[in-house]
């Protein structure tokens, strides 16, 4: 028996419309029954906005996320080894990037199953593009600690990296604890580094701009509740 196949869906970022994601996904994905997402209500919502038509009495959701333990991670790929077509989207972005699909991935590889990725946004990827710094060598570090002290010592850290290997630092951070964490990088930063910052990126009122530490320290902008992608350079 010919295994199936695990296709990473894109989704849209911070409610974009459907059309950032490629037309072409639908036709490659529209014969699939079986989806794991993260959450069912959306991930309806999303496939409806994207033209998947399929009557979803037919269609078999199964979850991935914190409350997945691991023995259910394993039937996850169940599906695949018995032949059939399986899609892992994400909530936001690229599946894998930031995001749980990993695991479901790794065990692909693991039972020989093709993975399949299709193309779409990328926060981190779009604000390093849009940066300005070096795209020959960077590294995405994800949330900072929660704590200041420890959220302080991985942002000298990440600038340390900066200057000693030459390395693009992103990283993001809820968006209720984006302007703590830009007053730390102002203050605990030297003003020679490099800042961009990636707010609603494909979103209506996106920007993306990069200026030093020290012109952002004259007027530094209201990030609060916004998605934003950061990024240190020189």
């Amino acid at each position: 028996m010919s295994k199936g196949k695990l296709y990473l869906l894109p989704n849209t970022l911070g409610g974009a419309p459907a059309a950032s994601i490629p037309a072409s996904h639908l036709e490659t994905i529209k014969h699939v029954r079986t989806f794991i997402v993260e959450e069912v209500r959306t991930a309806r919502r999303f496939l409806r906005s994207i033209g998947y038509d399929i009557n979803f009495d037919e269609v078999q959701f199964f979850l991935l996320n914190e409350h997945t333990k691991p023995h259910q991670r394993d039937q996850l790929i169940l599906p695949m080894v018995k032949g059939e077509d399986v899609v892992l989207m994400s909530e936001a972005g690229l599946p894998c990037i930031a995001d749980p699909g990993n695991v479901v991935v790794k065990a692909a590889h693991e039972f020989q199953v093709q993975v399949v990725p299709l193309t779409g946004p990328s926060s981190i990827f779009l604000t390093l593009m849009a940066s300005g710094l070096n795209g020959q060598s960077f590294a995405f570090s994800g949330y900072l600690p929660r704590e200041r002290p420890e959220r302080v010592k991985r942002i000298k850290q990440l600038e340390n990296m900066v200057y000693q290997y030459e390395q693009t630092q992103l990283f993001m951070d809820a968006p209720y604890r984006n302007n703590q964490l830009l007053e730390d990088i102002l203050i605990h930063c030297k003003p020679s580094t490099l800042l961009c910052i990636g707010t609603m990126v494909t979103c209506d009122g996106e920007r993306i701009n990069t200026k030093t530490i020290e012109e952002w320290r004259t007027k530094s902008p209201d990030l609060h509740k916004k998605p934003v992608m950061f990024a240190l350079g020189k």
